[in-house]
């Protein structure tokens, strides 16, 4: 069938993801391949102290990325979207979204990015002798509990993004196995909430006497290709202002941006991982086993099919980069010169290539917010440098790019140098990335690893949670995510592999070693510029 028929039959598949800057629908035929696709730019902001999306950006931001997804079939196809295989929904993990009985959000929402929940995450860490972060619900529900926040006595639900959209959308309570890992630990072999830790917390809190049970207000786990219920009539016409599309669409169970990377790159093997390099950072890798022991840098999160994962996450990764290569497109068009910006991304990347493997002396803090690996709490965006140092265009640039990932390998260093985990395949995907050959070569030195790119990686989250929609309605009696991943989406292809160049990695030493002796410098410029 041509992409036209499928749509006309019903039979494509949509997956929509929320990320940090943009959300983005994917339409997928019945090969998996994207037919059709649709966003929409937006920002978080930075309310009474929190990091946070309004719930009216957040159904603007999904109806106005679906509208521009039927823009686009209409545009290419002259066919009207009314009905659909699968959908599935997927956003930034973690945060902390709280809700009252008449399904009333209690305070605005929590990101991933909020790193005000240290109190909560120390004691829950020691309590549970696991590493709980920052970023997780958990340990933003049990902060508010410290605080005595008012609102916590008429909590009814708390979940994340990817679970609120599907309730509000199909009226399930559920989520991804995977995004289901970021609010309290998981049991890898039940698939479910770690039974232990969920008594713990029960037993913690016990003398505030809540109206609420901790398993009763949160979302329920499901495993990837499990029942997660059906768009209903009022879902529909939610997504769909324009009331074309039709209620009774299956909906698989909602993931993480985390989840969703792992299988647009498939990852979700073990011994397999991958990076994510965007606004944030991430890396999954598969474990063949648990870890010896808890690391403040490494979170314990599941693949969408529940196997345990070590991920490394950084709450900032190309926003400084960004910034600086748009005082160079500010520069180009004061000099009256035309802004491509394919281009100037091109240029400085590959310019930054032919600069000293240690950056010339040169460091850069790339913190626009906090990073709780380093102990940073505030983010203050630094290049430093001293007068010796070689300063001059492509240092300044590799600087900037060894940063994007400077957070990254710390955390990886513990479980490559430490732990010694092995990964028979690693692979990038996002922003980093798009510029051909530049981030893979940067991130092969800071891991010392062979870094993987596939043709597919630009298509991102928005495509791995459109996969795992498929999975839902297209895989065969008994085969595995791994299995449908392998044989059905990407028949044998690995991608482009580029191999660590030996100079790079001494380079990427070098500068590593700096950046963690003048760390002091950033904690003290958030200290004390406001």
């Amino acid at each position: 069938m041509t992409a036209k028929e499928i749509i006309k039959a019903g039979k494509a598949v949509l997956g929509i993801e929320f990320g940090s800057t943009r959300i983005k629908a994917v339409l997928i035929d019945e090969e998996n391949n994207p037919i059709a696709q649709g966003s929409h730019e937006w920002e978080n902001q930075l309310v009474d102290g929190h990091w946070t999306y309004s719930i009216e950006a957040i159904w603007h931001g999904l109806q106005d990325c679906y509208a521009d997804l039927r823009h686009d079939v209409t545009e290419k196809y002259g066919e009207e979207i009314t009905s659909l295989a699968a959908i599935g929904f997927s956003a930034m993990m973690h945060g902390y979204m709280a809700f009252n009985k008449a399904g009333e959000i209690l305070v605005p929402f929590r990101t991933w990015r909020n790193t005000n929940t240290g109190e909560a995450a120390k004691a829950l860490s020691s309590l549970f002798n696991y590493n709980i972060p920052l970023r997780w619900s958990i340990s933003h529900l049990y902060q508010c509990v410290l605080n005595n926040d008012e609102h916590v006595k008429e909590i009814d639900f708390i979940t994340t993004l990817a679970g609120y959209i599907h309730w509000q959308l199909t009226g399930e309570r559920v989520l991804g196995i995977g995004d289901a890992s970021g609010m309290l630990p998981i049991d890898p072999e039940k698939k479910s909430y770690n039974a232990t830790m969920v008594e713990k917390f029960r037993n913690l809190v016990a003398e505030k006497n809540y109206p609420w049970d901790i398993e009763q207000i949160l979302p329920t786990p499901l495993v990837a290709g499990e029942n997660a219920g059906t768009l209903t009539a009022e879902g529909a016409a939610r997504l769909d202002v324009s009331g074309h599309l039709q209620a009774g669409i299956p909906v698989c169970p909602p993931e993480g941006d985390a989840g969703t990377g792992m299988v647009a790159t498939n990852a979700v093997r073990q011994r397999t991982g991958n990076v994510s390099a965007g606004t944030s950072s991430f890396s999954m890798i598969v474990l063949e086993k648990d870890l010896s022991k808890p690391s403040e840098m490494i979170d314990m999160v599941t693949t969408p099919d529940g196997s345990l994962v070590a991920m490394v996450h950084c709450n900032n990764c190309t926003s400084d980069l960004n910034a600086w290569v748009n005082i160079f497109k500010e520069y180009q068009q004061l000099l009256g010169v035309k802004v491509d910006m394919n281009e100037i991304f091109g240029k400085l990347y590959n310019h930054a290539l032919t600069g000293d493997t240690d950056c010339g002396g040169l460091i850069s803090y790339n913190y626009f917010s906090g990073e709780h690996i380093t102990g940073a709490v505030e983010g203050r965006p630094l290049v430093v440098r001293s007068a010796n140092d070689t300063f001059n265009l492509a240092n300044f640039m590799r600087a900037h790019l060894y940063a994007a990932v400077a957070v990254l390998k710390l955390g990886n260093d513990v479980l490559f140098n430490e732990e010694h985990v092995k990964v028979d395949r690693l692979t990038g995907h996002g922003g980093l990335f798009k510029t051909p050959g530049v981030g893979q070569k940067v991130l092969a030195a800071a891991l010392n690893s062979p870094i993987s790119v596939m043709e597919t990686a630009g298509e991102g989250g928005a495509w791995g949670i459109a996969l795992l929609a498929s999975y839902l309605v297209n895989k065969s009696e008994g085969q595995s995510l791994p299995a449908f991943l392998d044989e059905v989406v990407f028949n044998g292809n690995t991608g482009v592999e580029i191999s660590p160049d030996p100079k790079d990695v001494e380079g990427f030493n070098k500068y590593i070693e700096r950046y963690k002796a003048d760390l002091a410098i950033e904690h003290i410029a958030a200290e004390n510029h406001r």
